[in-house]
């Protein structure tokens, strides 16, 4: 996978994101329940896109900062949230002067090449007792069958519930592993 085909992929399909986001509002609130995320919460949203999350984050009170790879991603996101920090980056490559109580990679951990490497760097980032989230509004084969077509040049299957456990373990205590037919999510906590 090469991060500018990524970039490229995201870029030209920002216009048009948000209105084929699909979004299952209680999904979301065990996800973020799962995570952590409330009112005073210092919150990393991953890949944010176009800020698919935001308001679910602030409307729990917590402080957003948001890092994109895709520049048309970022456009949008802060035009639409203009109170949150939206930075355009590679976020593996991203110098922060802070760390955060959650770090969500919400929909878009299949679009990284090196998943140790992303949680070795995320980890890092986190506060003592913060929570690293890695989650999905879908099943994993509803997630693998959506990126065969037109994003498999971007995307890598969704590493097994499992598989993903072990590489959290590396940096973090698990908290949360589940895997159903609506949803996927791994949660680890930092000592």
């Amino acid at each position: 996978m090469n991060k500018q085909d990524i970039i490229d992929f995201f870029d030209s399909r920002a216009s048009g994101w948000d209105a084929d986001t699909v979004k299952n509002e209680q999904i979301i609130e065990t996800i973020l329940d799962n995570a952590g995320v409330g009112q005073g919460s210092a919150v990393l949203d991953v890949a944010c896109g176009t800020g698919v999350l935001f308001a679910d984050y602030l409307s729990r009170g917590a402080k957003v900062t948001a890092v994109d790879i895709s520049s048309e991603m970022v456009k949008l996101a802060k035009a639409k949230f203009p109170q949150v920090e939206v930075l355009c980056g590679d976020v593996e490559d991203l110098q922060l002067d802070r760390q955060f109580d959650c770090i969500m990679v919400y929909n878009a951990f299949p679009h990284f090449p090196e998943p140790e490497k992303l949680l070795r760097v995320l980890s890092a980032m986190l506060c003592p007792g913060g929570t690293l989230t890695v989650a999905h509004g879908a099943s994993r084969a509803v997630i693998d069958h959506h990126h065969e077509g037109h994003a498999s040049k971007v995307s890598v299957g969704l590493m097994h519930e499992d598989d993903l456990e072990k590489l959290f373990e590396k940096y973090l205590t698990v908290t949360v592993k589940l895997s159903n037919d609506h949803m996927y999510q791994v949660t680890g906590r930092k000592a």
